[in-house]
């Protein structure tokens, strides 16, 4: 029986529990998830704000799934008169051709079509992860927590914002409810918002709050906080 074709918003289309990064949703991605994640252009500004105090020496950055580059211009851009190498990693080659285009006149911004967990991370001060490792299977999970941990430098940054699931069952509904009505408001339909969720199924794995505090603890980091909560969005800050 032939799947029946979802409309999922932006001109980006897929079928059921099969959601891509490729094709059109790598075309029209960055318009698509500044209406799909709340705050999302602030998850950036943030994190280039914090970069100032993990950036002083010459140093290497990594953006996991790093997707169109845009992160990584920016942050490149911000820190112009220091001679830093910034990687961007993704393993998804539309992205990556996107990531190359955006960031030419950047010498220093290196993208990499890999997955992540067959990176050999050199020594770094800053790692970022935007709503990346919730795409990853959690049995891979712990061990790429393990390895940022392992090649940052002391007192260096790993900065990771996901989507994440609430404490139990009541919260959880009512934060998706809210959530569905801020996706209405940014002009998707419901049949789109439905397509989109029907599309995930089995692709996105997102942990709670405490689940993640727990990963980055048991991957060594002693020093994390939360730098943004937003319903089921947030941003964690871990330091080495």
């Amino acid at each position: 029986m032939k799947k029946r074709i979802l409309k999922l918003g932006d001109n980006i289309k897929g079928i059921s529990s099969n959601w891509k990064f490729s094709g059109s949703t790598a075309k029209n991605f960055d318009n698509h998830i500044k209406k799909s994640v709340p705050l999302y252009d602030w998850s950036h500004d943030i994190s280039l704000k914090l970069s100032d105090f993990f950036l002083n020496e010459k140093t290497n950055v990594y953006d996991l799934g790093c997707s169109t580059g845009t992160f990584l211009k920016e942050l490149s851009i911000r820190s112009k008169e220091k001679k830093h190498t910034f990687y961007g990693i993704d393993e998804v080659k539309d992205m990556c051709k996107i990531a190359i285009k955006n960031n030419q006149k950047r010498r220093n911004v290196k993208i990499i079509n890999k997955k992540i967990e067959d990176i050999k991370f050199k020594k770094s001060s800053l790692i970022t992860s935007f709503y990346t490792m919730q795409f990853i299977h959690p049995s891979r999970r712990q061990n790429i927590f393990n390895k940022i941990y392992k090649n940052l430098n002391w007192s260096g940054a790993f900065i990771l914002f996901e989507k994440v699931r609430a404490p139990d069952a009541r919260f959880q509904d009512i934060t998706m409810q809210i959530y569905n009505d801020y996706k209405i408001e940014q002009g998707f339909t419901s049949e789109e918002i439905i397509s989109k969720s029907i599309s995930l199924k089995g692709v996105m794995d997102p942990f709670s709050s405490n689940a993640n505090f727990e990963m980055l603890k048991r991957a060594g980091f002693k020093d994390v906080m939360s730098i943004l909560k937003f319903l089921n969005f947030e941003g964690f800050l871990a330091i080495k």
